[in-house]
């Protein structure tokens, strides 16, 4: 059956401030010279931005640092997207991270994420995509993915950090994500850039625009009528 069409436009959870952007917007093919730019594996092994939207869309999730609880439980909840929605839709899910790679097994086993994921150490994908650093106060709302306030996300971040067999925020901590549709090719369908840790998009908001069926991220089963 033929993937539904995609949808593509800028989703914002309130008005955007008055500053102009510094990257790509949606509806601008991507840069070659940024299509070329590494991403690593959790192997250590570089590939090309690119490739991983070359042949088929992508849903490519940037996340602000590993640590980053916040980050936690939004991954915890793309992790539940069965591979079936998406392999039926011919949709691909990709976290990008900005630590070293050896992080990203440990990341994946805390999380229970066993999609695509990559990072990209030296931000310059972060960068040039215009994704900001650091926080803006603007309000975003109550998230659907994140369960634990600011005092006992942090110290668990915390927690983290100093338990780890390496003592780093595993990316820069004032660097903020931002979620794009891209592919197949260059071409950019979406892109939200996070304005703080919280504002990020509602994930089946995002599955809907690439025809992904809705995914229910509560943890009580569906009732089924007969």
């Amino acid at each position: 059956m033929a993937a539904p069409a995609l949808v593509t436009r800028q989703v914002s959870g309130c008005a955007a401030p008055a500053l102009a952007p510094t990257g790509p917007e949606r509806g601008q093919p991507l840069a070659d010279a940024v299509a070329e730019l590494p991403v690593l594996d959790a192997s250590g092994n570089p590939v090309p931005f690119g490739a991983l939207f070359r042949e088929r869309r992508a849903v490519v999730v940037f996340v602000r640092h590993f640590l980053c609880y916040v980050c936690k439980e939004y991954v915890e909840d793309l992790a539940k997207i069965p591979k079936s929605f998406l392999q039926e839709a011919n949709v691909t899910l990709i976290v990008i991270g900005q630590s070293s790679y050896h992080h990203i097994e440990p990341f994946c086993k805390l999380t229970g994420y066993s999609h695509e994921i990559y990072v990209d150490p030296k931000r310059e994908i972060y960068k040039t995509l215009g994704l900001k650093r650091g926080e803006e106060t603007a309000f975003s709302g109550q998230s659907p993915h994140i369960k634990s306030n600011l005092l006992s996300g942090s110290l668990q971040s915390l927690w983290r950090a100093v338990t780890g067999p390496l003592f780093d925020f595993q990316g820069d901590p004032a660097q903020q994500g931002g979620t794009l549709i891209l592919g197949p090719g260059n071409n950019i369908h979406f892109i939200h850039r996070d304005r703080n840790r919280l504002d990020h998009k509602p994930i089946n908001s995002v599955l809907q625009l690439v025809g992904v069926q809705h995914v229910n991220f509560t943890n009580r089963p569906s009732i089924i009528h007969v």
